[in-house]
C-alpha cells in the first residue's frame, strides 16, 4: 500500500548561510520554507494563479534561491504534492497496518485520511483540487500513485476468494468514484464532515468483492478514531535538513516557526489560525515538541493560570528560521 516518494535532489549551487551552515543544509532550509510558502498560497489563491512572486514573497527567499532549487512553479507545486501526500499516506499505511483483515485496514486508512481532510481542509483541497490544473508532471504522478492505491484496493479479490470474480478494472473505477466524491464536496465547502461518506465510500468498496451483505452492513458501522486522532501523532518521516539541530523539518514545522517569527508572542490559537492547523490538539502537539526542541519558548502564564500562551523563538528557534534567507 505504500507510495513511492521521490523527492528532487537539491542544487549544489546554493550557497552557504548563516552562521556556516553546510549548503546541503541550508538548501534543505530554503526548500522546506518554500514548500511550506507554496502550499499557503495555493490554499488561498489556487494553482491557476499561483506565481514564483507569490512564493517568495511568502518564504522570505530570493527569486535565484527558488529557482536554484526548483525549474519552475509546476516543479515546486509537485514537490509540495509529494510531501503533503506523503503524510497522508503515512496516516493511512499505519492505520491499515493495525488491523487484522483486507476490510478492516481499508476502512481504517481511509477513515484516517477523511479525518485528517476534516482536520486541514485547505491541505485537503491542495491535495485533491489544486493537481488537476497543475500540469502533466504532477497529473502523471497523481496518475501513479491512484495505480498504486488500485493494488491496495484489488487485494479484496484475494479476500473474496474469487467468488465474485469482479472485473480487471474495478478498483480504478472504484478510486475514480471516490475521488469524484472527495473533490464535489471540498469544491463545494459546506459544514457536513467528510467522515460522514466513510460508510457509503466503504459499501461501494466492498460490494464488488465482498458482495452486498458486507456492502450493507458498511454503511451501519461507527467511524473509529485511529491511533493519530487517538493523540499519538503520525511520525514524521520527511527529510532532516539540519541534523545538528536534531529536527525534522516539515511544511507543518515552518509554518508554525514562521508564524510565531512573524508574531512574537501569538498563542496556540493564533500560531494554529496563522499556521492553517485548524485542530487545537495537534497544534498543541507540535508547540510542546518545538518546545522540548528549545526551539521557541512561552512567556504566557499558560492554562495553568487560565491565560493565553505567548510563544516566542529562542535564539536556537531564530537561527533555524533565519537560516534559510539569504545573506
Amino acid at each position: 500500500m505504500a507510495l513511492a516518494y521521490a523527492t528532487s535532489p537539491v542544487n549544489a549551487s546554493v550557497r552557504p548561510g548563516t552562521r556556516g551552515l553546510p549548503r546541503s543544509q541550508v538548501a534543505e532550509l530554503q526548500r522546506a520554507r518554500l514548500i511550506a510558502a507554496l502550499i499557503e498560497v495555493v490554499e488561498e489563491d489556487g494553482y491557476a494563479l499561483l506565481t514564483v512572486s507569490k512564493v517568495i514573497g511568502r518564504a522570505r527567499v530570493s527569486r535565484k534561491t527558488f529557482y536554484d532549487l526548483f525549474s519552475c512553479r509546476e516543479d515546486g507545486f509537485l514537490a509540495a504534492f509529494e510531501q503533503a501526500v506523503a503524510r497522508m499516506r503515512l496516516l493511512a499505511v499505519e492505520a491499515y497496518a493495525g488491523e487484522s483483515s483486507w476490510q478492516e485496514g481499508i476502512r481504517a486508512g481511509l477513515a484516517s485520511v477523511l479525518m485528517s481532510m476534516d482536520e486541514e481542509p485547505g491541505l485537503a483541497r491542495f491535495c485533491v483540487l489544486e493537481p488537476l490544473a497543475a500540469g502533466p508532471r504532477v497529473l502523471a504522478r497523481r496518475a501513479e500513485m491512484l495505480g498504486e492505491l488500485a493494488q491496495a484496493v484489488e487485494q479484496g479479490r484475494v479476500t473474496g476468494a474469487g467468488a465474485l470474480d469482479p472485473q480487471p478494472l474495478t478498483a480504478e473505477v472504484i478510486l475514480g468514484g471516490l475521488l469524484a466524491v472527495l473533490h464535489s464536496r471540498l469544491l463545494a465547502g459546506g459544514e457536513a464532515p467528510l467522515t460522514d461518506v466513510l460508510g457509503p465510500l466503504m459499501s461501494v468498496i466492498t460490494l464488488p468483492y465482498l458482495g452486498a451483505g458486507a456492502a450493507r452492513r458498511e454503511l451501519t458501522k461507527p467511524c473509529k478514531k485511529t491511533s493519530a486522532q487517538n493523540g499519538r501523532s503520525a511520525p514524521e518521516r520527511d527529510t532532516d535538513p539540519v541534523k545538528g539541530l536534531g529536527i525534522r523539518l516539515t511544511y507543518r514545522t515552518v509554518r508554525v516557526v514562521m508564524a510565531i517569527a512573524e508574531n512574537p508572542g501569538c498563542s496556540n490559537r493564533e500560531v494554529s489560525q496563522s499556521a492553517g492547523i485548524s485542530d487545537q490538539g495537534q497544534i498543541s502537539r507540535l508547540l510542546q515538541r518545538l518546545a522540548r526542541l528549545d526551539l521557541i519558548e512561552n512567556f504566557g502564564p499558560g492554562q495553568a493560570e487560565g491565560a493565553a500562551n505567548a510563544w516566542h523563538l529562542t535564539p536556537r528557534g531564530v537561527r533555524l528560521e533565519k537560516a534559510a534567507r539569504p545573506r
